[in-house]
């Protein structure tokens, strides 16, 4: 379980009792974890974990949860740009820090594929609660759920109140009225979400990218896909994910670019052991526009000099595929080079012409 709070840790044992008191499905998490401000944490260790208040522990005794593991190594303050502890959200820096704080915690949580996380909104700033929503968005599974917790009045903000008790306890309200928790009402409103999972690339699933670069990715995989070609810099833009890319893999990319753009259909790949003149031609103009009239190419005309072989072409096809994969994840599929899947193989990108454009393609005599 994983919740966010301010300066009211209740949240957490409200949280905890509903998912286990659910007479449907009642969940009972092996670890909790907190994200909060440095208040909120200080506020969190003396009313959950002390020994004079240690609601938590009261709460696991109470109904005699086994097992729920919760110290202070579970409370997660928020750190601000310089690494330092927040005790608020009061400027866009703390704002930005508090996203790729939380959007950290819930990645690292769901890299686990043998774990349920689940997820409680109800505490803390609102941005907080957006950004763990939102973070579960993009990095949440089909075993994972979002929660907002709602408790009955005359409970609700009520810095005594923690959980309904299996025994009367009598409290005093904010508003003066006294009231026993043994008759509050605690449930959980469940909240879906729409996984965005599965078009991140591997590597922000596994890396450290910001919670701007995550929301950039899902972007990208669920946007129009649109291919710029730029030559000279030798990188490319896959939606909106900007790419570099080695004149070898890029040469191959632009052949099939330049062709789609000049309305020509899909090529057979060069034969197995057979060097193709004419793919080597095709292949090496586009090659030396990337690298320059002034660039030592010798190698690679030679390996072309009897012309281009299937071989060849299998290893460059390959080594870019596996480059646009590890940056756009899913999303790579708009941009491979498709074979048709039929025999003969036919190859050519499957984008529409206005989907791809050249940038500074002077040596080629193209658009801008």
């Amino acid at each position: 379980m994983l919740a966010v709070s301010g300066l009211t840790p209740q949240v957490v044992t409200e949280t905890l009792y509903a998912l286990a008191a659910d007479e449907h499905a009642p969940f009972v998490p092996t670890e909790v974890h907190l994200i909060t401000s440095a208040e909120g944490a200080r506020r969190a260790e003396l009313s959950l974990l002390s020994d004079d208040l240690g609601w938590f522990h009261r709460l696991c005794a109470d109904y005699h949860l086994p097992g729920v593991r919760f110290d202070r190594s579970h409370i997660h303050v928020v750190r601000g740009a310089q690494g330092q502890p927040l005790d608020d959200i009061r400027s866009p820096q703390d704002n930005q820090a508090a996203a790729d704080f939380i959007t950290a915690q819930v990645r690292s949580i769901t890299a686990d594929p043998h774990c349920a996380l689940h997820a409680s909104i109800a505490g803390g700033r609102k941005t907080m609660g957006f950004y763990l929503g939102y973070a579960l968005s993009l990095y949440g599974r089909a075993q994972d759920r979002l929660s907002h917790v709602l408790v009955s009045e005359p409970f609700e903000s009520s810095y005594e109140f923690f959980y309904p008790t299996p025994y009367s306890r009598v409290l005093q309200t904010r508003d003066g009225q006294l009231a026993d928790t043994a008759t509050a009402q605690v449930t959980l409103a469940d909240i879906p979400f729409v996984s965005l999972r599965h078009g991140l690339p591997t590597a922000l699933l596994s890396g450290q990218a910001s919670f701007n670069d995550t929301v950039a990715a899902a972007r990208a995989a669920l946007a129009p896909p649109q291919l710029v070609l730029d030559l000279a810099r030798q990188r490319i833009s896959a939606g909106a994910q900007e790419m570099v890319l080695p004149p070898a893999e890029l040469a191959l990319l632009a052949v099939f670019a330049r062709r789609l753009k000049l309305g020509l259909g899909a090529l057979e790949a060069p034969s197995k052991g057979v060097g193709d003149r004419a793919w080597a031609e095709s292949y090496l103009r586009e090659y030396r526009a990337i690298t320059g009239k002034l660039a030592d190419i010798e190698g690679t005309e030679r390996a072309l000099r009897d012309g281009m072989d299937g071989e060849y072409f299998s290893v460059r096809k390959s080594k870019l595929e596996k480059r646009l994969v590890a940056a756009l994840g899913p999303a790579a599929a708009a941009y491979r080079i498709d074979d048709g899947g039929t025999r003969p193989r036919k190859y050519q990108l499957r984008l529409v012409p206005e989907a791809v454009r050249f940038v500074g393609d002077v040596a080629n005599g193209e658009w801008n």
